[in-house]
Formats: C-alpha cells, sequence, structure tokens
C-alpha cells in the first residue's frame, strides 16, 4: 500500500470507532417497529433518510437471501450475477494467457523473431544498432548466425539433412491440464457470451436514445415552425391594424366617404378578421352549418365578412341565393339574369354578378328584403358599350346612396320608394361572363368571347378592351424554359372557335365540358393577371391595354388564381397548382393533385383550394405539410370557397353550401 492508501485507511478506521460505540449503545435500547412508526423525530443513516421501504427490505433480509435468482438459457445458462461481473474485470483473460503460456515451446537458442519482425517494419533493432557502431571492428559470418538445436547453419549445410521434428512432439501437457484447459475454454465462451449480451444491451439502450433524441428534435423543430407561423400572423395583425389605422385617420379628416367610393376589396385586407366569442369554442376543421336551397352544383360564391352576408349561384338557376350567415336563414334571391350566374363577387352591400346572358349586374344587397314589391317596378339603369347618354334622355340623372350612378324612369317616378336590388346592368360581352373582380370604381369582366374589359364603376362606361386571341397571335417574352411558346399550348388552337374542353374526372367519375375561356382575372393598380383556356397565364398593363409577361406552364385550361406583392398562384384543369415568383418570372413551387383545381385562396401561410375531391385541402406553406377537411363535409368533390381569416365558405356538387371553423 502507497503511503496516501495507508493514511486513508487509518482516518477511516479512526473514524468508524466512534460509531462502533454509537451502535453498541443503541443496542442496550430496545426499538420495534411500532415504536418508530410513531416517534415523531427524524431517522437517518448518514446523511440519508430512512424510508419505509428501507424497513422491508430490512424484515426481509433472510428471505431476498434464500430466494433463485433465475438464471438465463442458452450458452450462459449456469452463468450468475457474479460470473456476469468476473467476465468483464481483467482479470478474466488470465486463463487464455497461461494456456498460451503452456504451449510455447523451448527451441534451444533464440531465433531472432522478434529482429526479424521489426526488420519487415522498417525498425532498427538494438543489435544492428550496436552493429553498425561497431563495423570496422568485427563482421558477422556464419558461424554468428542463429543455432536451433545446438548447430550452425554452417555444419548442417555440411552434414546431412534430416527431417525437423514437431514443436508438438516433445511437449506433453497430461490429462488434468487437457480437462483444465477445457474448462477455461467453455468458460471464456461463457464470458465472451456474457460481454455480447452486455455490448447488445447497451446498443439497444443507445438505438432507444437515439429513438428519444429524435423525437425531441421532431418536436422543436415542430415548434419551431409554429412559431414561425405564428411570427407570419403576427405580420399580417400588424398590416391589418396599420390599414384600420389609415382608414380610421381618413374618417377624421373626411367625416363622409365620397359617394363615388366603392368600398375597399376584401382580398386586400389582412389580419385577423372580427369573429363573434363563440367561433373559439367550434372545433377547427368542422362544418358547423349546411346551406341547402339550392337543387344543382354550386357555380359561384363569396361573403362580405364573417358571419355576414353569402350570396351563392348554382347550375342552371338565374337567381342567385343571399344569406345571413349569423342565422344561415336565406334573407332573398338575385332575380334579373337570363341565364345561369357564374361569378359573384360581395364588397360591404355591394355585390357584382355575370352570368351567361353576358350582362354583369350591379346589387345593393342592403335592399334585398324589399324585392317582393318592387317586381317590374322601379329604377334600373342599363348601360351598354356606347354608354348611358341615350337613357339620360327618357328620365333624371340620380345618384344612388352607394356611389352608383343611375336613371330615374319619368314615367314611372312615384315608384322610387320600391327600388329593388339591381341598380345597373353592364353589357357589352357577346358570351357569358365567366369571372370578374372590382375593387374601387374599376371593374375587369372576362368572358367566353376571349376578351377582358375594363369597366368604371362610377359612370359605367367600359373604359378598355383587351383582346386575348390578339394577345396569342402577338406573343411577348416568356420565361425561359418555363413552357412551350403559346402558339404550341394545346387548347390555343381551339381558342379561336368555339372553346369546350372535358374536363378530367372528378373523384366521383363524374366530368363535364368547361367552356370558360377566361377562368380568373385579378388585378393589383395597373398590374392585371388573366389565367385563359391556353393554359398561360398573362400580366397584363390596365393604362395600355398590352400584355408584357407571359407565364407558361400549365398543359390546361386556367381556372383560378391570386396574386399579391410577390406570387401568383394559380389552379387549372391539369391538376396542379403553380406559385409563380413575379420578380423572377419563374415557378416557385408546384402542387400536384390527383383531380383538377377548380378554386384555390392563399395568404402568407396556407394555400386552400378544391381539388375535385369531397374534401378541402389545406397546404401549410410553413411546414409544406398537406391536410383535408372532410368532417361533417360535402358528399360530392368541392367546387368553389372563399374564407377569411378563420372563417370557410366551400360549395360542392352537391348543391349544398358548407361553413367551416378553421
Amino acid at each position: 500500500m502507497t503511503p496516501r492508501m495507508m493514511n486513508a485507511a487509518a482516518t477511516v478506521s479512526s473514524r468508524s470507532k466512534p460509531n462502533i460505540r454509537e451502535k453498541s449503545s443503541y443496542s442496550s435500547h430496545s426499538l420495534d417497529f411500532a415504536t418508530l412508526g410513531r416517534a415523531p423525530m427524524r431517522m437517518s443513516l448518514g446523511g440519508r433518510r430512512i424510508t419505509s421501504r428501507d424497513l422491508q427490505i430490512v424484515e426481509a433480509t433472510e428471505e431476498l437471501l434464500d430466494a433463485e435468482v433465475p438464471e438465463p438459457e442458452g450458452v450462459a445458462n449456469d452463468v450468475s450475477l457474479l460470473r456476469g461481473f468476473n467476465a468483464t474485470i481483467p482479470s478474466a483473460e488470465k486463463s487464455r494467457s497461461r494456456r498460451r503460456q503452456t504451449r510455447n515451446v523451448e527451441v534451444g537458442e533464440k531465433l531472432g523473431l522478434r529482429r526479424l519482425g521489426m526488420s519487415a517494419r522498417g525498425l532498427l533493432t538494438e543489435e544492428e544498432d550496436h552493429d553498425s557502431n561497431h563495423e570496422s571492428q568485427s563482421v558477422v559470418s556464419e558461424e554468428d548466425m542463429v543455432v536451433v538445436g545446438g548447430r550452425s547453419r554452417k555444419e548442417r549445410g555440411r552434414g546431412r539433412r534430416r527431417g525437423r521434428e514437431s514443436l508438438t512432439a516433445g511437449k506433453k501437457l497430461g490429462l488434468e491440464e487437457l480437462r483444465r484447459q477445457s474448462d477455461e475454454i467453455k468458460r471464456d465462451k461463457e464470458n465472451l457470451h456474457v460481454k455480447s449480451t452486455l455490448i447488445n444491451n447497451e446498443i439497444v439502450e443507445i438505438t432507444n436514445k437515439i429513438e428519444t433524441l429524435d423525437k425531441i428534435r421532431q418536436k422543436l423543430e415542430h415548434d419551431l415552425l409554429k412559431l414561425q407561423e405564428d411570427d407570419l400572423e403576427l405580420d399580417d395583425e400588424l398590416e391589418g391594424v396599420r390599414e384600420q389605422l389609415e382608414l380610421e385617420a381618413g374618417a377624421r379628416g373626411n367625416s363622409q366617404r365620397p359617394s363615388s367610393q366603392v368600398p375597399q376589396s376584401s382580398r386586400r385586407r389582412k389580419g385577423p378578421a372580427f369573429l363573434p366569442s363563440e367561433h373559439d369554442e367550434l372545433p377547427p376543421g368542422v362544418a358547423f352549418m349546411s346551406l341547402d336551397s339550392h337543387q344543382t352544383p354550386i357555380t359561384a360564391l363569396d361573403f362580405s365578412e364573417p358571419y355576414g352576408t353569402l350570396v351563392t349561384a348554382s347550375q342552371e338557376d338565374s337567381q342567385p341565393r343571399v344569406w345571413d350567415l349569423l342565422t344561415g336563414e336565406e334573407i332573398g334571391r338575385l332575380r334579373g339574369h337570363r341565364g345561369a350566374v357564374k361569378c359573384v363577387q360581395v364588397e360591404d352591400n355591394v355585390c357584382l354578378t355575370g352570368g351567361e346572358d353576358g350582362a354583369v349586374r350591379l346589387w345593393d344587397l342592403g335592399r334585398v328584403d324589399e324585392e317582393d314589391d318592387w317586381e317590374g317596378v322601379g329604377e334600373l339603369s342599363v348601360v351598354t358599350e356606347e354608354g348611358d347618354d341615350s337613357h339620360e334622355d327618357d328620365g333624371e340623372l340620380i345618384e344612388k346612396p352607394n356611389g352608383v350612378k343611375s336613371i330615374r324612369n319619368g314615367t314611372n317616378g312615384s315608384a322610387a320608394e320600391k327600388t329593388g336590388p339591381c341598380v345597373r346592368v353592364l353589357e357589352g360581352h357577346s358570351k357569358a361572363v365567366s369571372t370578374l373582380y372590382f375593387e374601387d370604381d374599376c371593374l375587369v369582366t372576362g368572358a367566353s368571347d376571349k376578351t377582358l374589359r375594363q369597366w368604371d364603376l362610377s359612370t359605367g362606361q367600359c373604359v378598355m378592351t383587351m383582346d386575348i386571341l390578339w394577345a396569342i397571335s402577338h406573343p411577348t417574352s416568356s420565361t425561359p424554359g418555363s413552357g412551350l411558346p403559346a402558339h404550341l399550348i394545346p387548347g390555343a388552337a381551339a381558342a379561336a372557335g368555339s372553346f369546350a374542353v372535358p374536363t378530367p374526372p372528378y373523384a366521383d367519375g363524374s366530368w363535364e365540358m368547361y367552356q370558360d375561356f377566361v377562368g380568373a382575372v385579378q388585378f393589383w393598380g395597373y398590374a392585371l393577371v388573366s389565367g385563359s383556356g391556353d393554359g398561360a397565364v398573362r400580366m397584363w398593363d390596365m393604362r395600355t391595354g398590352q400584355t408584357h409577361r407571359t407565364l407558361l406552364g400549365h398543359t390546361g385550361p386556367v381556372t383560378c388564381l391570386q396574386f399579391d406583392e410577390i406570387y401568383v398562384a394559380s389552379g387549372s384543369l391539369d391538376k396542379s397548382i403553380r406559385i409563380w415568383d413575379l420578380r423572377t418570372g419563374g415557378i416557385f413551387e408546384t402542387l400536384k393533385y390527383d383531380h383538377a383545381v377548380t378554386a384555390l385562396q392563399f395568404d402568407s401561410r396556407k394555400i386552400v383550394a378544391a381539388t375535385g375531391e369531397n374534401g378541402i385541402k389545406i397546404y401549410n406553406r410553413t411546414s409544406m405539410q398537406h391536410s383535408t377537411l372532410l368532417t361533417n363535409g360535402h358528399t360530392r368533390p368541392v367546387e368553389k370557397l372563399r374564407y377569411m381569416d378563420r372563417y370557410l365558405v366551400s360549395g360542392g356538387r352537391d348543391a349544398m353550401v358548407k361553413i367551416w371553423a378553421l
């Protein structure tokens, strides 16, 4: 023992003596477990408190010692816990070393194997180093070579060669030694089995730790994505607060909004919407309300705000329904179109509809409840492409409360108080109006006559007509590598005549002929984007009426689109949604689906789409995960949708309108 170990042992022995006296003093008192249980004082051994578990172990000491410990089966069936410990300590290798020594054979003089091994590795041995220092004094001769069996190599060369005896010939181990070695080998195999079991257990433990760490990593990544979504939501909320601040600041400067101003488009509105407090109690992803007044598939829908006013239209029905989303009741119908209505946009109490009769009608939804009293009576302004000068001769030009001018019929001036909800009719398209979009006093419509028309809602005049056929025949620069030239896109050849293509089968196997050559339009300032039946997304300058960029990539008619400051999202019958980067003109992302895309809407966090299935597809732009809304949903494929914040309205081929909580 080292001096330090001896000092430590002395210290321990000196400390242990008082404990012995204390134990002997404790043993003189008789304490039972009942007394210990009633004792209020704290008992401890050293620094640890005595627990009831310790007392149970003390009571069951004899039983634990007599209990049989189950042993493993197999190679190590007779290995005890102590053997397992012995298998892992260095002394377990002693038997192998001993057996190796018993197999060593003395062959006379040394063979010099160590020197040969070092020479093979290019190392200098001590003897060679010594010989090199005295090379001038002595030279190695044949007599200095290694001798085996007492004869030099020279002598063996001169004499008759004899067969070399085996190294094991003169070695006798004996029966006891062989039995001992047999037992040792078996024990070594058991040790190897124990070691391998321990290593396998460690591998399993490490694997479990890795799986646990992977789960923790996934949870942290999910939390990080949630933080990113919250950050985007806060950005939208901040933008919404700024917009509200600007509106309230403008309202102070102008106590009354100019009569010619139409409400700002809700599609530009950012941030959270105003919702009833009970909306938070709704389970997300569930359709909590159904509207079932229609008899045919839904073709268009839009609403002013969550729990506000909803307008829906369906096939083979010329009268769109007006709903109160707070109660789910039908308020009335918009009568006037001579064919099915294909597009709707609602802003506050102002509604615009376009139908198969080629007309666009402007409605005041605040007068829908008066509809039963005005049929065939009242004031109505029909504006054709030439203007409304011909109507001014017949009556007085008046101004509506919503800012849209109209004409009062001089022969029926007494009926002014019983005016219907239709304020104005815009006529100019020769075929069905398939899409429209308006902001402020500007309206853009697209029709199956392959033209886009820009209207001034304050005067009802058609300001500009943009011909898509002319744009196809005079293609502008397209993004390199984004697609084929416009005149080679399937469907462009049929654009000159009557346009009609079959839709890909829906999820239920149904299909129909798609005849809307202009699938969608939207503008922002002077920038107008349109999607057409030739599969192209065109960007127009509304000041000149010319296209300045064509985005090629879709292989089917474009049915829907939306764009903001950076991206354009377009859906097509080619079963895909393409997101375009306006800064580069290239495709930023492509989403593939199993069926045609008929409607979409997106914000900074998600893309909501109707993709020919009963469920509504939601793509999370942050986590890039897809989900589907199905609970209490449609029984046939969804056709149209519209959402604000956490409130969604959808219409399907089952003629049902569903209200969802997101």
